[in-house]
């Protein structure tokens, strides 16, 4: 009957969504580590589901970069370099300077902050930006990367371009997966991680884009600063951030503080 093949279309599509968000978050949390290979047996048979949905969301997977096939041995976690990270920034950031371009001349220019639905819309993104900043000042990245990728996407989905906003999402999420490999080699992440969200929202609400640039470059700056640091052997500080007040989850169950089922 139709309608029974309908349901099973949308029941292994959902399956197959759920399967790569929980290896994406695997990937995030540095469970699964660069280079590490699997098979779609092995990951069928440790969710208990069929190969069909896993094969299905491994190549989702690797189509977003994460992930790299091969034909014989299966899949394994794609190994970024630092000269990758360096080209994601500089791709992130014609992203972000064309949306500052529309808010100013384009066709953002006429965006009305105090507009009923833009209002509702960015203080749902200054929530997401104030649990990042929590999440960066205590050092828990796991919280802080969920909450920066759903902050960054719906930013972009208020004030950029919604053709550019998944391609922006897709490469903060790489970012991500370059950077923390490097933070999980520090015991104690506080005071080192960017934490100036609400003032970049603060900022475009303003329409002051010139502030809005610095407050990216320099959030730019101490990410390249922090991961070259780790990498010379160094903590890796970066600049310092002024004082402000202050089990895996598999498929189908509810997903962990902060997780990104938004990077």
């Amino acid at each position: 009957m139709p309608g029974s093949s309908g349901t099973g279309a949308v029941t292994r599509s959902t399956l197959r969504q759920q399967i790569a968000d929980a290896l994406r978050d695997e990937v995030l949390g540095g469970r699964l580590q660069p280079g590490q290979e699997f098979t779609v047996k092995e990951i069928a048979e440790q969710y208990g589901v069929s190969a069909t949905p896993v094969r299905e969301a491994l190549v989702d997977l690797s189509a977003q970069g994460l992930l790299d096939a091969d034909q014989h041995r299966g899949f394994r976690v794609h190994e970024y370099s630092c000269d990758d990270f360096r080209g994601m920034i500089e791709a992130r950031n014609l992203v972000v300077d064309g949306m500052f371009q529309a808010l100013t001349e384009g066709h953002l220019a006429q965006l009305r902050p105090d507009e009923p639905r833009v209002a509702a819309a960015l203080a749902g993104v200054r929530r997401r930006g104030e649990e990042a900043q929590r999440a960066a000042l205590a050092g828990e990245v796991t919280v802080l990367i969920g909450y920066d990728l759903r902050f960054w996407r719906e930013l972009a989905a208020v004030f950029g371009n919604p053709y550019l906003t998944d391609f922006l999402h897709r490469l903060r999420v790489q970012g991500w997966v370059y950077v923390v490999q490097h933070l999980r080699r520090l015991p104690d992440l506080r005071g080192l991680l960017w934490a100036e969200h609400t003032d970049l929202v603060d900022a475009l609400m303003r329409r002051d884009t010139d502030s809005a640039r610095a407050i990216v470059d320099g959030y730019n700056t101490h990410a390249l600063s922090l991961v070259e640091g780790l990498m010379a052997g160094g903590m890796g500080k970066g600049p310092a951030q002024p004082a402000r007040p202050a089990q895996r989850s598999a498929p189908g169950e509810s997903p962990r503080p902060g997780a990104d089922t938004l990077p």
